[in-house]
């Protein structure tokens, strides 16, 4: 039962609870939102999970602490980085504790950085956000907590759709690399309008901002991170240190030894307009484009097929298969597509669909149905379908979507 409580809260500590809507004196969220977030896409990233609990555990380091204190304030970071015992806890689990995890996120950062400070840029917020998707999801843009927190921003369903992200049976923005940063530059915009202050903005990402305000009001209002640190949900007050831990290992990788992983990703990529349904098959047979490099770079189509038909929509590949795609263009669209696109197909993405090893299925709920309905014409049970679901009540409601394991 220990080892359960410490994963529990470790798992915690990787991926914090998820972007809530800015709505002063909202409820408070169920705890069990942070406390029972996994990977369940993923399953690489479990090597990079830190061993210990940095509340429980006090760990030391050979640097002293005038050196971690003159590293801070070289830093010179817009959003203040105070230093005690608690944030030197997260600098030491980040920089030393946590090295195989770190590597990996080096090597990722080397694509995924520059968009996130390109996006921030746009907005005038402070470049330093961009480190919060280490804390939120150690920048893997498959990431889904069993609350349904999705994407390397962590956005829950409803606050995706009041930041104007698309959900559908074929695209899932909160995938999306760029338009996911976007959503999450304009979410912390409006917190900081809210409260003011850059840790209470980055604060109320993770824990709303209705948590924030209360912690305010019971601190006397009083309006800084520490001040409110004592009221905050528990599984929220590493949040801020976290982030701290996680820019100085950042900043402080080489002092460590810390190497940068070699990835795959490219480090240019070409846009292409596509305006046709498009399975990445057709395009990685004809170009020879790894279809998991067409993945990786475009995780918002949640089936390998872009929805052409419904719109236009963006496809990126490496920028050295450009002309590769431009020679094919013509013929690609058509290349197996009564196989990979027929209506069979599309009708069944629209209805659920079996994952890609078989295990699960992803069904849309329509008018009407209830779990008993759906648990009887998939032989599972109702608690089955709640557990794996996360619901708390047997209430569904149309259009959302259920996983359901075979």
């Amino acid at each position: 039962m220990k080892r359960l409580l410490i994963l529990l809260a470790v798992l915690a500590l990787c991926i914090p609870a998820r972007a809530q809507e800015i709505v002063p004196g909202e409820v408070m969220p169920d705890p069990t939102d942070s406390l029972l977030s996994v990977w369940y896409i993923s399953t690489r990233l479990k090597a990079y999970l830190p061993e210990e609990i940095p509340d429980s555990a006090r760990y030391t380091s050979n640097v002293p602490d005038s050196v971690f204190v003159e590293r801070l304030e070289k830093m010179n970071s817009y959003i203040n980085l105070p230093f005690n015992e608690t944030v030197k806890n997260y600098m030491i689990l980040y920089s030393e504790k946590s090295r195989e995890k770190m590597q990996h996120i080096l090597g990722v950062s080397n694509y995924y950085m520059p968009i996130f400070e390109e996006v921030l840029d746009r907005y005038g917020l402070p470049l330093e956000l961009k480190y919060m998707t280490i804390i939120e999801s150690a920048m893997n843009p498959l990431a889904k907590s069993r609350a349904g927190a999705t994407g390397m921003w962590q956005f829950m369903y409803n606050t995706a759709k009041i930041y104007n992200l698309k959900i559908t049976s074929y695209v899932d923005e909160r995938l999306d690399i760029e338009k996911a940063a976007d959503a999450a530059a304009r979410y912390l915009q409006d917190a900081y309008n809210t409260f003011g202050d850059w840790a209470l903005a980055i604060c109320s990402y993770n824990c709303g901002s209705g948590n924030v305000n209360k912690a305010i009001q019971r601190s006397g209002g009083k309006r800084d991170f520490w001040s409110i640190y004592p009221f905050l949900p528990r599984e929220t007050r590493g949040y801020v240190p976290a982030f701290v831990g996680a820019m100085y290992a950042m900043t402080y990788y080489k002092e460590y030894g810390l190497v940068p992983e070699p990835v795959a990703l490219p480090h240019y990529t070409d846009t292409i307009m596509v305006n046709r349904n498009l399975h990445f098959q057709q395009i990685s047979e004809l170009t020879e484009i790894p279809i998991e490099t067409l993945r990786e770079l475009n995780p918002q189509y949640i089936h390998d097929i872009i929805p052409g038909n419904e719109g236009e929509y963006v496809l990126k590949i490496p920028y050295q298969y450009t002309n590769a795609f431009i020679s094919v263009e013509d013929s690609v669209y058509t290349h197996k597509a009564d196989s990979l696109l027929s209506a069979k197909v599309m009708t069944s993405i629209a209805d659920g669909v079996t994952s890609s090893d078989g295990s699960s299925i992803r069904y849309k709920i329509k008018s009407g149905d209830t779990l008993g309905s759906i648990a009887r014409r998939y032989h599972v049970t109702v608690s089955n379908l709640k557990k794996w679901n996360n619901l708390r009540s047997d209430s569904i409601r149309a259009g959302r979507y259920l996983t359901i394991y075979q």
